[in-house]
């Protein structure tokens, strides 16, 4: 069977197409711009034209795509967006009119003319089966499974970072597995907007769709380099730094027992070092991280934790290691990190598609 698995970060979206007829390691990969850096191209492209700008499509990953916005709007130059497309930047759209933009309909946004058209989607299927055709690769595939920071739609006056947290809570509190995290269209939770976007961009396909939080998917796939998976059954630390966000757990077997997220930016060297040293010991409190401006962290259980924790980091980030006193095994799944959370998407498409689940296990024991 064929597998499209798309891990869409801040910096690149990581593509791996797994075939289970042959080696993991000839798998196709690609590593590419991430789809909120392609709205921000665009969108910049528009600014130096001095063009209005008109933003559609449906609720995706913000974050460089909502910087350059404002930008566009500090310039003086007008911005257009319609009311699933402006979610992308904030959920609140009174928020996003407080920028400047002005809010249209389908309709009206049809009726404008001389601006710049811009569509927001995570999940650009047809873009990635021509990448694929021009390497003379068939864009063919029996299952899909997609990674996505969803910080989930909060209530208003409720702080973004404290509601994602509050939806890793109640699933590790439900089911204290990575796994846990993985959904299939059907099961997911109506505030997690962005993968229902992704979910409505893959609708028409003709297979199963997995969708799964990047920074699950990252640990997930840590966890099939055959080191890390050696020290699993007495306890692991898994870090993956990437491009936005830092999110560490600390598991024990299939066991969560405690987990955090920051914002990968405010971690410099003592920061990063004091955080995760003190996680590992079972330290690291709530307060401390969301008072640093980072999105929570929650221990299962406090009992003592081994002095030597085994420590394995994975992210486009993992760099910032350098600038601290710890010194952690660099992840790399199948010889590649930087499709880790391929990997780790791969895994729960085994999971939660039982049909497939034994093909896909039997290439993965390959690792070596």
């Amino acid at each position: 069977m064929k597998l499209l698995a798309i891990d869409v970060g801040t910096g690149t979206q990581d593509i791996l197409l797994l075939d289970t007829a042959q080696t993991v390691e000839n798998a196709v990969k690609m590593v590419v711009p991430s789809p909120t850096r392609m709205v921000a191209g665009r969108i910049e492209e528009a600014s130096r034209q001095g063009k209005a700008l008109l933003v559609t499509g449906v609720n995706m990953g913000g974050g460089p795509s909502t910087g350059a916005l404002k930008q566009h709007i500090a310039l003086g130059l007008r911005a257009y967006a319609t009311p699933q497309a402006a979610t992308t930047f904030d959920d609140d759209l009174n928020v996003v009119r407080s920028w400047g933009v002005t809010i249209v309909s389908d309709d009206e946004a049809s009726r404008l003319s001389d601006v710049a058209r811009v569509e927001t989607r995570d999940l650009d299927l047809e873009t990635i089966r021509k990448a694929l055709a021009a390497f003379d690769v068939s864009p063919h595939f029996d299952g899909l499974a997609v990674a996505v920071l969803d910080h989930g739609e909060a209530p208003p006056g409720v702080s973004d970072r404290l509601f994602r947290f509050q939806h890793f809570r109640r699933v590790v509190e439900s089911d204290n597995r990575i796994l846990a995290f993985a959904y299939l269209p059907a099961e997911l939770p109506s505030y997690l907007t962005r993968m229902r976007s992704v979910a409505e961009s893959a609708r028409g396909e003709d297979c199963p769709l997995v969708l799964l939080d990047t920074g699950p998917a990252a640990a997930l796939g840590s966890l099939e380099d055959a080191q890390v998976a050696r020290h699993q059954a007495d306890g692991v630390g898994l870090v993956n730094l990437g491009n936005m966000h830092a999110l560490g757990f600390y598991l024990q077997g299939e066991r969560i027992l405690g987990l955090f997220e920051h914002h990968t930016g405010l971690l410099d060297g003592p920061a990063l070092e004091s955080h995760i040293t003190r996680f590992l010991q079972g330290r690291l409190t709530h307060e401390e991280v969301f008072e640093h401006h980072g999105h929570g962290c929650l221990m299962l259980d406090t009992a003592p934790r081994p002095k030597d924790v085994f420590l394995a980091a994975t992210g486009p980030q993992r760099v910032k290691f350098l600038k601290t006193g710890l010194r952690p095994y660099f992840a790399t799944p199948f010889g590649d990190m930087m499709v880790a959370g391929c990997f780790g998407l791969i895994r729960a498409f085994a999971h939660k598609v039982p049909a497939w689940g034994e093909e896909i296990e039997r290439a993965l024991a390959q690792r070596v």
